[in-house]
C-alpha cells in the first residue's frame, strides 16, 4: 500500500528502542525522514545508523530529555534545521512504574508526570502551530490501555494515560479544521525492554515467577501472544499516512483482542 508520505519529516520521542524504534523503522521504510529523540546520545547514534542503513528515509539522532522544556524546544529546532519542517510527531517517550498508591512516592509521581504527560504536551505544542499553518500534520500519541482500564497496581500509569487520552481528543478537535490529525494508540503488553521491567516489578508485587507472569499475559490474549513493537508501529505508520485522512481523535487499542467493550 502506498501511504503517500515519502519525503515527509517526522520526530519520534523515545525513538532509540522498543516501540519508538519500530515506528522509526516503519516510517523510514516509507521514505519519511526521521529524527529519533532519546537521552542516550551514544545509543541514538548507533540506532539511527542501523535504521538508515537499508531504508529510503534519512534518520538522524537528536539527544534530548523530554522532561526538560529547553530540551524539547532544542530537539524541535535541531530537527527543523536538519530535515526541514516537522510534518509528523510520534509521542512515545515515557512510562510509569507498577505499584499501588501507597507504593509510589511523590517524586516518582512527579517524574512520571513530567516525562510522559508533560513531554507529550510540550512536544505537541512545539510543532502543532507550524503544522496548522501549512494545513497538514499528524500527531500520534502512544498511550496505553491502562488509561481505559484502571487497576490498583498500575495507578500512576493508568492516571497519566487517562489524561493523555483526554488531551488527544481535545487536540483533535482543535487541530482538525487545519488538517492536523491527532490520534492515539493503546498497546497492551508488548515485547520491549519496558515490558521486561514491568514483569520484574510484578514479580515483586505478586510473588509470582517470571514464567508464570509471561504465561498468564500470553494466555489473556485471544491471539495467544503478547504484542511485538512492529504490531504497534504498523498502525502508527498508517495513522501518519494519507490513507488515514479521515481519522482524527481515534483511540485505537492494539492488544490482540484483550479489550472487549461496546
Amino acid at each position: 500500500m502506498e501511504l503517500g508520505i515519502a519525503g515527509r519529516n517526522a520526530l519520534i520521542t523515545g525513538g532509540s528502542q522498543g516501540i519508538g524504534r519500530a515506528c522509526a523503522e516503519a516510517l523510514a521504510e516509507e521514505g519519511v525522514n526521521v529524527a529519533i529523540v532519546a537521552r542516550d546520545a551514544k545509543r541514538l547514534a548507533s540506532v539511527a545508523a542501523e535504521i538508515a542503513s537499508n531504508r529510503t528515509g534519512r534518520v538522524i539522532p537528536v539527544a534530548g530529555d523530554m522532561t526538560s522544556v529547553t530540551d524539547v524546544e532544542r530537539s524541535v529546532f535541531e530537527t527543523n534545521a536538519a530535515l526541514g519542517q516537522i510534518d509528523i510527531l510520534v509521542n512515545n517517550a515515557g512510562s510509569a512504574p507498577m505499584g499501588k498508591i501507597g507504593d509510589i512516592d511523590d517524586e516518582t509521581w512527579q517524574a512520571s508526570f513530567d516525562l510522559k504527560l508533560m513531554g507529550y504536551v510540550r512536544c505537541s505544542r512545539a510543532v502543532m502551530g507550524a503544522m496548522r499553518e501549512r494545513k497538514w500534520g499528524r500527531i500520534v500519541n502512544v498511550i496505553g490501555r491502562g488509561g481505559h482500564f484502571p487497576t490498583a497496581k498500575y495507578i500512576a500509569g493508568g492516571a497519566i494515560n487517562a489524561a493523555i487520552l483526554n488531551i488527544t481528543q481535545a487536540l483533535a478537535e482543535e487541530c482538525g479544521p487545519d488538517n492536523v490529525l491527532v490520534n492515539g494508540v493503546n498497546p497492551a503488553a508488548t515485547a520491549t525492554d519496558r515490558w521486561s521491567t514491568l514483569v520484574q516489578q510484578q514479580i515483586k508485587i505478586t510473588g509470582k515467577t517470571e514464567e508464570e507472569i509471561m504465561a498468564a499475559s500470553a494466555a489473556s490474549v485471544p491471539l495467544g501472544r503478547i504484542g511485538q513493537p512492529e504490531d504497534i508501529a504498523n498502525m502508527v505508520a498508517y495513522l501518519c499516512s494519507e490513507k488515514a485522512s479521515f481519522m482524527n481523535g481515534s483511540l485505537i487499542d492494539i492488544d490482540g483482542g484483550v479489550s472487549r467493550a461496546l
